[in-house]
């Protein structure tokens, strides 16, 4: 690397353009803690929404799978019944 041509210029730019992609970052982040505030105030579980915006961004067979294994697992364990009888 020369420490007098292109590449310190070039270091630079890289590390300004991400600390204003961070700054934004930052930016949206609070947007989303803002939408899910309102969402409580309105009466909404935002513990449940953070849980489907997850599942919303799986790819759906990757998803069923798991879903699979882990009634696998509830059944191994005897917590199948017990998960049905309390979503009754």
């Amino acid at each position: 690397m020369a420490s007098g041509g292109m590449a310190p210029n070039q270091l630079k730019a890289f590390i300004e353009r991400i600390e204003r992609l961070e700054e934004e970052k930052k930016a949206i982040a609070d947007d989303i803690r803002e939408v899910y505030a309102e969402a409580k105030g309105n009466g909404f579980d935002t513990k449940v929404m953070r849980q489907v915006v997850k599942i919303r961004k799986q790819d759906t067979n990757e998803r069923l799978e798991r879903e699979a294994i882990l009634d696998t697992y509830l059944h191994a364990l005897g917590m199948a019944a017990q998960m049905a009888a309390d979503s009754e």
